[in-house]
Parts: C-alpha cells; sequence; structure tokens
C-alpha cells in the first residue's frame, strides 16, 4: 500500500515551491541577475512564510526597495519637469509610486505568478491583489540595490517606470478620472461612456473588474477592491488612450 508524502514544511516547502517555478523570465523582464536566496526573500510574502514556520519574509527587502524607488521617481521627476514646482512634482511622485502604480509594473512583468504565497492568500486571488503586487515589486527592487547597488537599482526602476514618469500628471492617482474622461468626450462631441462591471471572490474579499467602452469599443479595463475604484481605473486608461490618439493625429 502507497504512503501518504507528508507536507513540507519549513525551508523544504519553500525551496519546494520555488523551484516549481522557472524564474528565468521575470529576471529577463527586470533586465538584471539577482542571486538565488535574495531572489526567494524578495518573493517569500508573509502569508507563505508564517505558514512554514515563521520563515524570513519580503517586508525588510520591501522597506529598502521603497526608498530607492522614491529617490529614482523623485530625481528623475525633478530633471524633467524643470518648470513645474514642488507641490506638482510630489503629486506626480505619489501617483507614481502609489499601490496601484506598482502594481501596473507588477502586472507588466507578469510577477503575480512568481510570489510565495501562503494558502490563505492563494483561494482569494492574492497574485491579483494590489498590496501584494506593489510590496513584491518594492522588495525586488530592494533585492537589486542590497546586490548590485544604487545606480543599478535607480536604472532598473527608470526603465520599469519610465512611461509612467514620462506621462505623469499633478493631478495623480486621487483625480475623478470618470468626470475627467466624460469632460473629453463632451468636449469633442462624443456619446457616453458606457461601464460594465463584474466580481470575484467571498463576499469579505470581492475583487471587481470594469471595463469601459466608448461607441463599441472597449478603452479600458481596471481592477480594484470595489466598483468604484474598478471603474476610475478604467475610466484612467481610456482618457489616456484617447490623448494618445489625439497626440497622434496629423
Amino acid at each position: 500500500m502507497s504512503r501518504k508524502r507528508s507536507r513540507l514544511t519549513g525551508v523544504d516547502a519553500l525551496e519546494e515551491a520555488f523551484e516549481a517555478v522557472d524564474h528565468s523570465l521575470l529576471l529577463e523582464r527586470l533586465g538584471v541577475e539577482i542571486k538565488r536566496d535574495l531572489l526567494i526573500l524578495a518573493l517569500t510574502h508573509r502569508s507563505f512564510a508564517n505558514e512554514n514556520g515563521m520563515l524570513p519574509n519580503n517586508e525588510r527587502l520591501e522597506f529598502l526597495g521603497d526608498a530607492v524607488l522614491g529617490l529614482s521617481v523623485a530625481n528623475r521627476l525633478y530633471e524633467l519637469y524643470t518648470s513645474s514646482p514642488e507641490s506638482d512634482i510630489s503629486k506626480m511622485r505619489a501617483s507614481i509610486v502609489s499601490r496601484y502604480g506598482l502594481a501596473d509594473i507588477a502586472r507588466d512583468i507578469g510577477l503575480g505568478e512568481f510570489i510565495l504565497l501562503g494558502k490563505g492568500e492563494l483561494l482569494t486571488d492574492g497574485r491579483s491583489k494590489e498590496s501584494i503586487l506593489a510590496d513584491t515589486t518594492e522588495a525586488l527592487l530592494g533585492a537589486i540595490f542590497r546586490q548590485h547597488g544604487f545606480e543599478v537599482a535607480r536604472d532598473v526602476v527608470l526603465r520599469l517606470f519610465h512611461h509612467k514618469i514620462n506621462h505623469a500628471s499633478a493631478k495623480g492617482i486621487h483625480q475623478d478620472w470618470k468626470t475627467t474622461l466624460q469632460e473629453e468626450l463632451a468636449h469633442r462631441k462624443k456619446p457616453m461612456a458606457e461601464y460594465v462591471s463584474t466580481s470575484v471572490g467571498p463576499d469579505h474579499d470581492l475583487v471587481f473588474t470594469a471595463s469601459v467602452t466608448l461607441e463599441g469599443d472597449e478603452m479600458g479595463r481596471g481592477v480594484g477592491p470595489n466598483k468604484k475604484l474598478a471603474e476610475q481605473e478604467a475610466a484612467r486608461q481610456a482618457f489616456l488612450k484617447l490623448k494618445e490618439k489625439r497626440a497622434g493625429t496629423p
């Protein structure tokens, strides 16, 4: 009779979970090598660490990455927007390094599939949560800083956040994007935007997805912990696409 395999815990569980995924694509997207032990630590969320004997987690690296990110973005904004007052570039930075800004970058590099999460977070779609994606992105930047120093970490930040920095707005993440989008459509004499939203997950931890269509074409899609935030993100994407189209019009 076959014997049921006992569940691994501690370092053994950590090693097995890490080895189950090929990390070469993640490193390629980051554009830098990270030592194995440091990469494991950067990807270890506290939920996984706590479920496996209180292993070290990525929160200390996240602390470092937050500092590297903030300084790198602030300095680049200072260089780019030479006529903008401190109050404006401060709002630009806050928007870029916000939870939502970081989560955008995490999705761009497909980070979610690499994060080591506990069972509870896996059951509630933790790989898609803005907070987990944002924190892990900062932890990776902290790991890069620890291994390679500030200049290399700064270069990674500027490459990953290039588009956000070059399209920064002083209005920031708190702007009412639905209103902004509707005002732009009214100015162009276009019909109103149409929104559709869905939700998944348990009642206490729903994840909402919203899409916005303009004249039958989907122009934006947002994810958030509530319908309002999801629609705001969808509207933001749609507004930026409209602006890009207008800028490209001869």
